[in-house]
Parts: C-alpha cells; structure tokens; sequence
C-alpha cells in the first residue's frame, strides 16, 4: 500500500491513490493474522547535508525510519484491536523481524509476499515505502541533527502502503498519498493522521 500523512491539512497539496481488491470480502474472510514488514525508507537530504554524512549512516538513518514507520502502524493497529474495530491479530514487529533475520532476508523486497507470509506463519502481510526529505522519527531527527546540524520537521513526504495475501501473493489493498507542507516530526502523530482516513476503506477495520 502507498500512504501520505500530514500534520498541517491546511498547508498541504496532496494527492491520494487508492486501490481494493473487488474481492477483499471474500479473500480476507478466513485471515486471522497479519505482519508489518519494515518499511522501505528513501530520505533525500540536501547537497550540503549529504557532505557531512556517509552513505553507511544514510543506510542506517534509513533503516531506523523504515522501523520507526513499521512500529508506529503497528501500535495504531493495536488501538483499534482494543477499541474492537480490527478483525484480524497483528503479529508483533519483533517477532516479525526477528524471523525476517533468521532467514537472512535483509531485503524483504526481493522474496514474493506468499513466501514471505509462510515463513512469517501470517494469512497477509503489509509492505511499503515511504520517502521524505528530512526523517520523521524522533531519533533519526536528533541523529541526523547531530551530524549535520538539521533541526525540524520535514516538508514533503510520500508514503505507499499495501497489503498482499499470503496464499497466493496477489495484492489486496493499495494506498498512496503524497504530501507537501508541515508535517510534524513524530512518526506515531503522522501515521495516526494517514490511518484514520486510510481505514475508513480498508476491509479489515470497522
């Protein structure tokens, strides 16, 4: 799926794809448990920015988003589990990843969602990518101003959402919005923010 959230609506320019399975009914009805894979993030820093920090502290900053991303989307879901709107389990990210880590898949990207699933023990999985041009975590946000000097939130970010089964791969949901103005630099508000709109059409949730 493909989502874009925003802190400041009034200041924003977005654009919104959303796609559903016309089967989701069908093919969702006997899922009882689903897995978060780490988001793959995309931080585009400045020239000057891009100096003063080293392709391997760009991959870990972008490591620790994409987790940052996973992690506040799961806690999301945890609400609605406990309020009684979602009608499926989520599988904890630490197991999640810990089983990605046993199998030596450092790139969730490059195996098919089905065999993901199995290995996960899930019914779906949910991937994506999400792409900004400062971080939205609150320790990506120090560390990178630690090393560069940066402070704040960022201005644009794009994130892409979906949820693909995991009998036979095929992708059930899709969201993707873009956005561009202020947004706040905490992940949990930015996801909160994309989630209540983006569930108000995604099967699973009431």
């Amino acid at each position: 799926m493909a989502i874009l959230f925003t802190m400041n609506l009034s200041s924003l320019n977005a654009q919104t794809n959303l796609y559903q399975h016309p089967d989701f009914e069908s093919k969702t009805a006997d899922h009882k448990v689903i897995a978060i894979l780490p988001f793959k993030a995309n931080v585009s820093l400045r020239p000057k920015q891009m100096k003063e920090i080293s392709q391997e502290q760009l991959k870990e900053l972008e490591k620790n988003e994409g987790l940052s991303v996973q992690s506040a989307m799961y806690s999301w879901f945890l609400k609605r589990k406990k309020r009684g709107d979602l009608f499926v389990d989520i599988q904890d990210p630490k197991r999640t990843n810990a089983l990605l880590n046993q199998n030596d898949l450092t790139d969730p990207a490059t195996v098919t969602p089905e065999a993901l699933a199995s290995i996960l023990g899930v019914d779906a999985v949910i991937s994506g990518t999400f792409e900004t041009d400062k971080p939205m975590s609150d320790g990506a946000s120090i560390a990178l101003g630690l090393l560069v000097g940066f402070w704040g939130s960022t201005n644009a970010a794009t994130l892409n959402m979906s949820v693909n089964d995991g009998s036979d791969g095929e992708l059930l949901w899709n969201y993707n919005k873009r956005v561009a103005g202020s947004l706040g630099s905490n992940t949990d508000q930015l996801i909160n923010k994309l989630m209540r709109k983006a569930s108000r059409r995604l099967g699973y949730t009431d």
